[in-house]
């Protein structure tokens, strides 16, 4: 399998967009786009396809809960080539769960997405940077494919 990049590009209506009518509301979203690098290459950027939401919830980030946590499941699973969240085991509210998925989901969810604001990018290779990094330091040596295909970082210029 060849390793292939692009963009998790979260959206959602929260305080920050100063909404005053409920009217307006839109659900949060999860595009995966093409990979581009700043403000201006991104105005035209090309989706690949757009992640579900869940059945049992909506998204949501910036704080710690269960749409949080749903998110961290679609992007962990999808970044780790795990299938549908809901049947590999990292699934919000499904069972059987994965105990160290799920731990992963949660950790993911602590060091990165409560840290987010209304509208946020992030590479897939941060994602399995980061997911690795967690593996390695809870010495867990059975890596998923994803993280063992993992290639060298390389500079842009």
């Amino acid at each position: 399998m060849t390793y292939r990049d692009w963009t998790y590009h979260g959206i959602q209506h929260g305080p920050e967009s100063n909404r005053s009518d409920m009217e307006e509301w839109q659900p949060a979203r999860i595009l995966v786009e093409e990979v581009e690098f700043g403000p201006t290459e991104r105005q035209d950027v090309k989706v690949l396809r757009e992640l579900a939401e869940p059945a049992h919830g909506g998204f949501g980030w910036g704080y710690n809960g269960g749409g949080t946590s749903a998110v961290a499941a679609v992007i962990l699973a999808d970044a780790l080539d795990l299938g549908a969240p809901d049947k590999c085991g990292i699934g919000y509210a499904t069972y059987p769960e994965d105990e160290v998925l799920v731990e992963l989901r949660e950790d993911f969810c602590d060091d990165v997405l409560s840290q987010f604001c209304d509208q946020w990018r992030l590479r897939r290779g941060v994602v399995l940077r980061w997911a690795r990094a967690w593996y390695l330091q809870r010495g867990i040596d059975e890596l998923p494919a994803a993280l063992r295909e993992l290639p060298q970082l390389q500079s842009q210029s």
